[in-house]
């Protein structure tokens, strides 16, 4: 059974390994331990460093061992722990013999350094010097650097990502993985820079435990067993270098094991293989290596067998490389044209998609679309695609959103589709000051206007954004007017959005709710391009299909009957009449509306017969235009909607004609009033008979 499947307190055993670990490391700093424990825990303690640094050297890349500054504070409280354990034994039972604190100690005191004290304090101090001043300060260096640049690139490559997402050179997933590696990349050397303290504190507490040890054996043999002073510094001194010895060696195999993680450098292959064929796969170098090794070799007084064999070793190898070199030269071009691959096609997948909605911006901007550097744009757009959401019940699609050179340093575009639809131009230290209609005085600067309310402003710089709040103008940004550019454009081209897969989405959440209702429409009676069409319709009336239990409802009801898309529209908005009138009206219980005149109404209806506003002549075209726009505006002068209520036979004809140069007049008709509602003409649209 593997240790996935086994199972320990309903958790597997994996998942125990690190908790128990920890705390088995705490125990120990509190517990005493028998010799033998100790023995064994010091022994695991010089097997786990070197399977750390056996894993760095196999690693490929640094995110291999992502794991390894974690690694190394479990490692290094390991060892202090073991300091901990052992001083304990060497103060409590140093005076019975060496082998007082195990048998590991008792050898690295007396085989390792001869059993001189003296030695073996000098190979202590040599082994911290190492660890602390060479391979720790310059790990930590390079740790440092790395954790900076690869912070500061991450922008650039976020942004590359994207533009190969965009490209369609990479799917979201694996765009999702990429993006991952880039933000562990930095996770990664920002704790390398931070987990290098750890080694160095680690130096400095086995300098401070061996003077502990020794004075205070030393001292313990003095005060409680009653020995001379040159039998208690042999005893104890002996005892503190092969505890030191014991954990400066590993934590030397850790450190460097360290060093070559954050000095390595992304690739294919390992470590081993790329230094034998970067050092030793040109057999030049080792031509002449053996050459300078033999001239010294044969001059008088140098130990002419180490120079000279030495020298023999690398012409010989020299030579193996260079023939095996030729070899693989001899059989490489054979290889090469049967293995030659036949010119690639240009296939479908070659084409890069199009993008719904992509946002565009010059370098100068990138500050305000990058999620690293704040992102207040993007913020922006996601509060106003959660707003339209909970308002008409479509969601917009995702927004692409690149960099590009080719644009001003401070313009942006917005493309639908492919198209640019919308375009503008920013200064970093300008904002725009709104006029709401009620505002105290003017400002000086270059007009400009909201894109998304289309309401006048005044471009003023920065600084007197408190001056024109004060004057009651509303100060937008050059983050706060990306999104409203951004808003404007999902806003107007809504329908265009509304496409086959956001319907299907549509239709799998209601499915999910409401599953019968869905097989009553689609696809017993309508399919899916019929339910989007209706969609579209209302979308382009600005008709929220949030309420699409009702929607469905009634398009269950009437489809049985009519798949007429124009039928389908009017009886859905009939059923959602009292949002509609809500939405316009704003819960007012009395209704001020345009009315049509009933001799208009009666020209309309015996002009347009059968055939629908095809058939109407230019003349009242343009005299029902006039019309409308004259209504409009006395409707807005008293403050009231502008809102024209007709019959249902010419409310979608009257919206179609009058929509394109009225885009702000609401066209609905009879059967969408309430009941409970009081409608009240205020004016009256009239074509004249001689038009």
């Amino acid at each position: 059974m593997s240790a996935q499947g086994v199972m320990v307190m309903g958790l597997p055993l994996s998942r125990l390994a690190v908790p128990v670990l920890v705390l088995l490391i705490l125990a120990m700093m509190v517990l005493p331990l028998p010799t033998l424990m100790l023995d064994v825990l010091f022994t695991l303690n010089i097997a786990l460093a070197m399977i750390v640094m056996l894993v760095s050297l196999n690693s490929r890349r640094p995110l291999d061992f992502s794991v390894f500054p974690t690694v190394l504070l479990l490692t290094t409280l390991l060892r202090l722990s073991l300091n901990v354990a052992s001083t304990r034994i060497i103060l409590m039972h140093g005076q019975t013999g060496p082998d007082a604190a195990g048998k590991v100690i008792e050898s690295f005191g007396s085989f390792l350094v001869g059993g001189n004290i003296a030695v073996g304090f000098v190979v202590f101090l040599i082994l911290v010097i190492i660890n602390f001043v060479v391979i720790t300060k310059g790990a930590g260096r390079i740790a440092e650097v790395a954790a900076r640049f690869t912070l500061d690139s991450m922008p650039g490559k976020q942004l590359a990502v994207d533009a190969d997402l965009n490209a369609g050179y990479i799917n979201e997933s694996e765009a999702r993985v990429r993006r991952g590696e880039i933000g562990r990349e930095a996770d990664f050397y920002g704790a390398m820079d931070g987990a290098s303290k750890f080694v160095r504190g680690d130096a400095i507490a086995g300098m401070i435990i061996l003077l502990v040890n020794l004075v205070g054996g030393v001292s313990v043999g003095l005060l409680q067993h009653s020995m001379g002073l040159s039998e208690a510094l042999g005893r104890y001194a002996l005892l503190t270098v092969g505890d030191g010895l014991v954990t400066q060696i590993p934590a030397l195999i850790i450190s460097t094991a360290a060093g070559i993680v954050v000095s390595r450098t992304s690739s294919e292959q390992d470590l081993s293989h790329e230094f034998s064929s970067q050092i030793f796969g040109r057999p030049q170098t080792l031509y002449v290596a053996a050459a300078v090794l033999a001239s010294l070799g044969v001059i008088p007084g140098t130990p002419h067998l180490a120079f000279l064999t030495i020298a023999a070793v690398l012409a010989g190898l020299g030579y193996w490389l260079m023939r095996r070199q030729a070899s693989d030269g001899d059989v490489e071009p054979v290889e090469l044209i049967e293995e030659a691959p036949a010119p690639v096609d240009l296939t479908w997948d070659d084409i890069p998609p199009v993008d719904v909605l992509a946002l565009e911006v010059g370098y100068r901007l990138i500050p305000l679309v990058d999620r690293n550097q704040g992102g207040a744009a993007l913020a922006r757009i996601t509060e106003a695609r959660r707003r339209f959401a909970n308002d008409m019940g479509l969601v917009v699609p995702l927004i692409r959103v690149r960099d590009n050179l080719e644009l001003k340093p401070n313009s942006y575009r917005i493309t639908l589709k492919g198209v640019e639809v919308a375009h503008g131009e920013l200064s970093g230290n300008q904002v725009l000051a709104v006029d709401m209609g009620d505002v105290l005085g003017r400002l000086d600067g270059v007009s400009g206007v909201d894109p998304l309310t289309g309401l006048p402003g005044v471009w003023i710089d920065s600084g007197r954004e408190e001056e024109a709040e004060l004057r009651g103008f509303v100060v937008l940004t050059a983050a706060e007017l990306i999104a409203r550019q951004v808003e404007s454009v999902f806003r107007q081209h809504a329908p265009e959005l509304l496409g086959r897969t956001e319907v299907q989405q549509l239709l799998d959440t209601l499915a999910r709710s409401h599953p019968g209702l869905l097989e009553d429409v689609t696809p017993r009676y309508l399919p899916l391009t019929s339910v989007q069409a209706v969609l579209q319709n209302l979308i382009a009336e600005n008709v929220s299909i949030r309420d699409i239990r009702t929607l469905f409802e009634t398009l269950a009801a009437r489809a049985p009957k009519s798949q007429s898309i124009d039928d389908l529209v009017e009886t859905v908005r009939a059923a959602l009449g009292r949002s509609i009138v809500d939405r316009l009206f704003e819960g007012s219980n009395t209704l001020h509306v345009i009315g049509l005149d009933a001799s208009t109404e009666t020209r309309l209806l015996n002009e347009m017969g059968d055939e629908g506003e095809a058939l109407l002549s230019p003349a009242t075209l343009d005299a029902l235009n006039d019309a409308a726009e004259h209504g409009v505006a006395l409707q807005e002068s008293e403050s009231h909607p502008p809102v024209l209520l007709t019959s249902p036979g010419l409310r979608a004809v009257l919206s179609r004609l009058l929509r394109r140069n009225l885009p702000r007049l609401s066209v609905i008709a009879y059967a969408e009033v309430p009941a409970d509602k009081i409608v009240q003409v205020s004016t009256e649209l009239t074509i004249g008979e001689g038009t």
